[in-house]
């Protein structure tokens, strides 16, 4: 017997009540590919001593360190599930971000390119789809980054990001 969730499955009476919907719990059938994501995230957070945060809904992503008052260093991020081409690089992006270390010394923006480019680098290597719509989603990120370096006064920047500088702004590069 199926019993009515809300009280508009009440009135409409058991004729028109929707079905049960299926159980949260229940997982889509697991597939060679989707097994390979997996086994990257294990190997990931295996190999560079990362926490998941959270797995975000949306293909954004966050990285960060943690200090502890004794100088233990946690690497967090915030990542989609890897279970295509873009929430994949997105996922290493944010891995990248530990990969390639923070505050090196070098802008802001040069840091996100290299996370993008080592990204791109282990997915190429790992024989997984690097598709049109992530080196557009990565020159979008590029851009972006460019934008809002060059709006907080950024002097010079390296000359691998020329090409994502915004039309008409000229700014000194570094060899």
């Amino acid at each position: 017997m199926k019993f009515p969730r809300t009280l508009w499955d009440l009135l409409r009476g058991p004729s028109r009540m929707p079905a049960q919907a299926a159980s949260p719990t229940r997982r889509r059938k697991q597939t060679a590919q989707q097994d390979r994501y997996d086994q990257l995230v294990d190997q990931m957070k295996a190999t560079w001593s990362i926490r998941i945060h959270k797995w975000r809904n949306s293909t954004s992503g966050c990285a960060w360190e943690l200090r502890d008052r004794q100088g233990e260093i946690t690497r967090m991020i915030e990542a989609p599930y890897p279970r295509g081409p873009m929430s994949c690089v997105v996922f290493l992006h944010e891995v990248g971000h530990h990969a390639m270390g923070f505050n090196c010394g070098q802008p802001r923006c040069m840091e996100e390119y290299l996370a993008w480019d080592w990204a791109i680098r282990e997915m190429t290597a790992r024989g997984f789809n690097v598709t049109d719509r992530v080196r557009t989603r990565r020159d979008a990120a590029m851009r972006y980054a460019l934008h809002k370096a060059v709006r907080r006064g950024i002097k010079r920047i390296p000359h691998e990001l020329v090409q994502w500088l915004p039309e008409g702004v000229e700014v000194a590069t570094i060899s």
